[in-house]
């Protein structure tokens, strides 16, 4: 279906071929280019045109760079309220954190959307993507790279950085082209492209940390919302970026949202050089199926069907190895004469509520029941002026009279924090992931259920056939998908209730502060020498930051970091707090003494891959806030993690051959001269590894700190950097 080369490629006269090119030519290299303030071509220092939050992450933004000295909002910065929307849990304290926002907003000059108004994404999509603009974004999913504009989902101190008028620094990127042919078939939508793109690029690594370039003759097959749906996605390959061509589609969009005069053609020039490239034919993919745990467990439907007992066997095994659950009742039993019996379906958020995905749903459906069984659907637009424009198609109408229930403008379903299926049940979804606990399940308590991620019109024709798997290629009138397809656009929800602030900070205004909303935790510089202990030890392939930090519930204790610390590794190493507390306990208690040397005591966590997924920063700073000194790794999943990790003062080791030493919580690191390695530019470190009686020497490596990761470790964490 998709092949990939991976040596140069060149773009010459609208084709890919081997050649010699150049690389500033890429459309990625020229909008770095105009946001570039380094003059160095290996190393990258950006300021974006406008940034965007939601309401789990903007408050402990905003925290670190009130603390670090910011007195006003230098660029334009969204901030949304599109995760703790529902204000269930923890009593007042997620409305607490919008009424900061709003607050924030006017005193320092931002823009505040109010609960269920839009996803932060489809917000960011309607007002300010752009062709040649930059976006950054404290969510792993901010990719607005169908409207020609580079986006990057980062940890919150990153956006601190901003805020300060610092800038975005990292190693210049691969560019990969992603070079589409041909046009999809009826029932084919842009999840199963991207659920097929992933498939063939995450696990091998392909395209980790590098910019995707969307071209080829088969972008203009493509509406603007499918071309959306597929963007978003792309998060999930492990790619740092992405961007398409623009075209006449790009424009007529822009000028629907009435942003026509943002609109510029972007295309790659000839002689573009790109670093490899996939060959993605569009006619070849078929409706897929993105088994758990994984968005890269990705299957034609067809062929899971095909192969059912033998890839469901597979799902339990990975439910007992990664989720500790040994007793699960099989998904084979799911299988009855009529084919597999899923038990719920989801179209939300940023990937599954666009325009044309909810009406896809619901031409499907229109005349058909989901039925009176345990299966149920429901459907989240992605924003109010999607909503309205649906609801003025009757698209809500065949949706509801089919049993589907229209929910908000809320994530929750992609993070866990709504439409939670019951035990052992499984969704089909069309959101962003399908991680462990993603759907707020929790095996600690004895909880599992499994998330599979579907496109819009495959679930709408499982939900036509009263949950029985289906694919949408399967119905004999399955509506197609016109490139020209476009929605009437209506801004008067947002003029009515969004704060329009930016440019126009009020230094009088005062910060409204909840109860729960806290400052963060006071860190202490590196020490010359440190002895670390070993709290947790994951061997599993990949970790997720779910997994270092639950999602769901937790959520709403986001503003509070030392709270929302206790739920650190909760649900994959539940004695993970107790351990790194009681080391915290004996370095406070060395700090008390008269005398107390320089070898300080902490914490680390071993992981083979850790930080795959979601942009929050809390899967480091709960580390941190812990005790925690360093992460130990054969290699880290994301750039984004490994910056959170560093940004919060931790060490980011690696030690390829780590999964051969063995370590178990309890062991411990001596790691002499750490604090002189890091004033130098040495990137090894001799240390000792200590198990029981048994001391074994072993090397650190530390590769690629730049400078001032450096001295940000050596100060303790980014916010006592810069109060230096």
């Amino acid at each position: 279906m998709l092949t990939v080369q991976q040596q140069p490629m060149v773009y010459r006269a609208g084709a890919l071929t081997p050649g010699t090119g150049e690389k500033g030519k890429t459309m990625a290299a020229r909008i770095i280019a105009g946001h570039d303030s380094s003059r160095n071509p290996a190393r990258l220092q950006i300021r974006f045109d406008a940034m965007a939050s939601h309401d789990i992450t903007y408050v402990g933004i905003i925290q670190t760079a009130r603390a670090s000295g910011m007195e006003r909002f230098p660029l334009p910065y969204v901030l949304t309220n599109c995760h703790n929307s529902l204000c269930a849990v923890g009593g007042t304290i997620n409305e607490d954190d919008h009424r900061f926002g709003l607050s924030a907003a006017k005193k320092y000059g931002g823009e505040f959307v109010p609960a269920h108004q839009a996803v932060i994404h489809s917000y960011m999509r309607e007002r300010y993507a752009a062709p040649g603009k930059m976006i950054l974004g404290s969510d792993s999913h901010t990719r607005y790279g169908a409207y020609g504009c580079l986006a990057i989902g980062e940890g919150g101190p990153e956006l601190a950085r901003q805020l300060l008028s610092k800038t975005y620094d990292l190693a210049r990127p691969p560019v990969i082209a992603v070079y589409l042919t041909g046009s999809p078939k009826p029932g084919v939508g842009p999840q199963d492209v991207a659920l097929a793109l992933i498939a063939a690029t995450f696990s091998q690594g392909i395209v980790k940390n590098a910019a995707l370039e969307f071209i080829g003759p088969g972008v203009a097959n493509l509406s603007m919302d499918y071309r959306c749906g597929i963007d978003v996605m792309t998060t999930e390959t492990a790619c740092w970026s992405s961007v398409w061509q623009t075209d006449d589609k790009t424009q007529a969009a822009l000028t629907a949202l009435g942003r026509g005069e943002s609109y510029q053609e972007l295309t790659p020039q000839e002689g573009a050089e790109y670093d490899g490239a996939v060959f993605l034919p569009l006619d070849q993919v078929e409706p897929m199926i993105a088994l758990p745990f994984h968005p890269s467990l990705a299957y034609p439907i067809r062929e899971f069907k095909e192969n059912m007992a033998d890839l469901l066997h597979g799902v339990d095994q990975r439910a007992a190895q990664q989720l500790g659950v040994k007793n699960a009742p099989s998904l084979t039993e799911k299988i009855g004469p009529r084919g597999f019996q899923v038990d719920q379906g989801v179209i939300a958020g940023c990937s599954g509520g666009t325009f044309q995905n909810l009406k896809r749903a619901a031409q499907i459906l229109k005349g058909a029941a989901t039925g009176d069984g345990a299966f149920w659907l429901s459907c989240y637009p992605g924003s109010m002026p999607i909503y309205l424009e649906l609801s003025r198609k009757g698209c809500l109408d065949e949706l509801m009279t089919a049993g589907a229930t229209i929910r908000s403008c809320f994530c929750g379903p992609c993070f866990g924090a709504g439409d939670v299926p019951a035990n052992g049940c499984f969704s089909i979804r069309h959101s962003t992931r399908n991680f462990p606990n993603r759907e707020g399940s929790k095996p600690g308590d004895g909880q599992v259920s499994y998330v599979a991620l579907m496109d819009a019109r495959s679930i709408a024709a499982t939900a036509r056939n009263g949950g029985i798997l289906t694919a949408a290629d399967e119905l004999p009138d399955c509506p197609a998908d016109s490139p020209e397809e476009t929605w009437d656009y209506d801004d008067s929800t947002y003029r009515a209730r969004v704060y329009y602030g930016v440019g126009k900070p009020d230094p009088e205004a005062e910060l409204v502060f909840g109860p729960n909303i806290a400052d963060w935790p006071q860190q202490i510089p590196l020490p010359e020498n440190l002895l670390l202990t070993c709290c947790a030890a994951i061997y599993d392939p990949v970790t997720t930051t779910d997994e270092l930090i639950p999602s769901g519930e937790t959520s709403s204790y986001r503003s509070n970091p030392l709270k929302l610390a206790q739920f650190a590794l909760s649900r994959k190493e539940p004695r993970y707090v107790e351990r790194a507390l009681a080391v915290q306990a004996r370095e406070a208690a060395r700090r008390a003494q008269p005398q107390p040397g320089d070898t300080g005591l902490g914490s680390f966590v071993m992981a083979l891959k850790p930080g795959d997924g979601s942009a929050r920063e809390q899967a480091a700073s709960c580390q941190r806030v812990l005790g925690g000194c360093a992460n130990l790794a054969a290699e880290y999943a994301t750039k984004r993690y490994r910056s959170n990790v560093v940004n919060w003062g931790m060490l980011p080791f690696i030690a390829e051959d780590v999964a051969d030493w063995n370590l178990q919580p309890g062991d411990q690191l001596s790691i002499p001269g750490v604090k002189t390695l890091l004033e130098g530019d040495g990137e090894t470190i001799s240390a000792t590894l200590i198990q029981g009686d048994r001391q074994t020497p072993v090397t650190l490596k530390l590769p690629g700190l730049t400078r001032e990761e450096r001295d940000i470790i050596l100060s303790g964490c980014l916010i006592n950097y810069y109060k230096k």
